[in-house]
């Protein structure tokens, strides 16, 4: 029996077309390589920076750090920034790394520009993704000056040698490259609100949608978990499955100015109830800021009311 001769001219066209699916998937493959590639923040933007941990001190609780960061102990040091915290999502479970000032389980060891890249543009110092769980998705629009800031703020605060907690992830939101082609889609440092606004009302955009990110709990995500700006803090859903994150905009608010500054130094709503939840960890943070602050935060959400 004679055997086929696989490069006959009848199996040609078989091998030029397999050939073309070889070359074309190996093309799309590079691209998405190269689109899913980290971008740090550019290097003129934090040439030269110094910062000023007293202005980083206000920072800090803007962005509610502590909220995230701090152990997960009902009696812990909010200024003790080892981790642990769990946060479920659709996604799976993450688990907030530890940020203390330890050199080893911490951010002790990194420079001013790896905090910066971190925070703002979600790489890490030794160039990988980090996952939008930590929202650098808001810390994109932040002034690259206060994140020196508190950056020089946060190497004051304790050292705690807990390690991080890995991520518990399935198939493939495991894998870290995946975040870039996620990044190249959604990652974006455009203001949601626009329009003429006034001071006041751009100071509290700026708190709100770069420093405090308000928006990543009070605002619905999409199927690939983003936010979708078309229903800004109109509320969402609570990613452990309990409950719903109210709406803090749209006509069932009716918060004035007053109610919600006043909420954000007291803890206490319109009606007398008392802050509870996830929330009660924020209002901790922010009623550290100056009252003018927490009005102009106020003055944005009411912005944000159609």
């Amino acid at each position: 029996m004679t055997t086929p001769d696989p490069y006959s001219r009848s199996n040609k066209p078989v091998l030029t077309l397999l050939a073309g699916v070889a070359i074309g998937g190996a093309a799309v493959a590079a691209t998405l390589w190269w689109v899913s590639a980290p971008t740090p923040v550019s290097a003129a933007r934090i040439a030269g920076l110094t910062g000023d941990p007293q202005n980083g001190e206000a920072v800090f609780h803007a962005g509610g750090c502590a909220s995230c960061h701090m152990a997960p102990a009902s009696d812990a040091d909010p200024l003790v920034l080892a981790g642990g915290r769990a946060f479920a999502s659709d996604f799976g479970t993450f688990h907030a790394p530890n940020i203390s000032s330890d050199p080893v389980h911490g951010i002790g060891a990194w420079s001013q520009d790896e905090f910066i890249n971190a925070v703002m543009a979600g790489v890490s110092p030794d160039g990988q993704h980090y996952y939008p769980a930590f929202p650098y998705t808001a810390y994109i629009k932040a002034d690259p000056q206060d994140i020196a800031d508190l950056y020089a703020f946060m190497t004051t605060l304790p050292a705690d040698a807990t390690p991080s907690r890995a991520h518990d992830l399935a198939f493939p939101f495991n894998i870290r490259r995946s975040v870039g082609v996620w990044k190249a889609l959604y990652l974006d440092d455009d203001w949601t609100i626009t329009g003429d606004l006034t001071q006041t009302e751009a100071r509290g955009r700026y708190l709100s949608e770069a420093l405090a990110h308000c928006a990543e709990c009070h605002t619905p995500r999409n199927a690939l978990g983003a936010l979708d700006v078309s229903q800004w803090m109109l509320g969402a859903p609570n990613p452990s499955g309990q409950g719903r994150i109210p709406a803090i905009s749209g006509p069932d608010f009716n918060w004035s100015l007053f109610d919600i500054s006043a909420y954000l130094e007291s803890g206490f709503t319109p009606d007398f109830d008392v802050v509870g939840g996830s929330m009660a960890a924020v209002v901790n943070s922010l009623q550290q800021l100056d009252k003018s602050e927490l009005d102009a935060i106020a003055a944005y959400i009411l912005r944000t009311n159609p």
